[in-house]
Order: structure tokens, then C-alpha cells, then sequence
């Protein structure tokens, strides 16, 4: 079983900072890819940020530029840099390993105007 805890999610002022924390633990074998999604109330889930094996990443359009994900060993790190109201939402991290996609439970980004 895979655990994921998050942190470093809160509230902050329009064109601030926030780096997001995701440590893995557990039964982790070879790590296929790490990510970021992100839910705003009244919306999907969408992606944020992913970093494949092999250390390539992606990018949600919205974000390029002032996003940054990486990662260590089993964690994962999302750099929000320049954040927007429209940035508000609760994210969550995700592992996915031999074959399976775990999550966790979530942290709250709160943008002010």
C-alpha cells in the first residue's frame, strides 16, 4: 500500500509564492511518474505538472512558466510562483507505479485578489 502526505498548501496574496510537498511511502517499487491535479469548486480535476521517469516534465498551459515540478527520491515539489485568484483550488499529488495510480488527500491553495 502506497501512502501520499502533502503539505505547504495555505493562503496567499495575489502574485505570491507557495511550494507544495508530497512525500511517497510504503510499498513504492519503479516509479513511472509523480504529478499535481487540481480541483476548483464546480470544476474537473485537471492537471497541473507531472515529471515522468527520466526527469522530463509537463505542464498545464495556465501554469507554464510559473510552475515548477520536481522531485526527489519519493517526494514531489510544485514551485507556484506569480499565483492567481484562478489558482485556487484544492491540489493533490498523485504516484503512479507498477501499473496503479495512488492519491493523496489534498491541500488547500487559496489565491486572494
Amino acid at each position: 500500500q502506497v501512502r501520499l502526505v502533502e503539505s505547504g498548501g495555505g493562503l496567499v496574496q495575489f502574485g505570491g509564492s507557495l511550494r507544495l510537498s508530497c512525500a511517497a511511502s510504503g510499498s513504492i517499487f519503479s516509479i513511472a511518474e509523480m504529478g499535481w491535479y487540481r480541483q476548483a469548486p464546480g470544476n474537473q480535476r485537471e492537471l497541473v505538472a507531472r515529471i515522468i521517469r527520466g526527469g522530463s516534465t509537463d505542464y498545464a498551459d495556465s501554469v507554464k512558466g510559473r510552475f515548477t515540478i520536481s522531485r526527489d527520491k519519493n517526494t514531489v515539489y510544485l514551485q507556484m510562483n506569480s499565483l492567481k485568484p484562478e489558482d485556487t483550488a484544492v491540489y493533490y499529488c498523485y504516484i503512479y507505479s507498477m501499473g496503479s495510480r495512488s492519491w493523496g488527500q489534498g491541500t488547500q491553495v487559496t489565491v486572494s485578489s
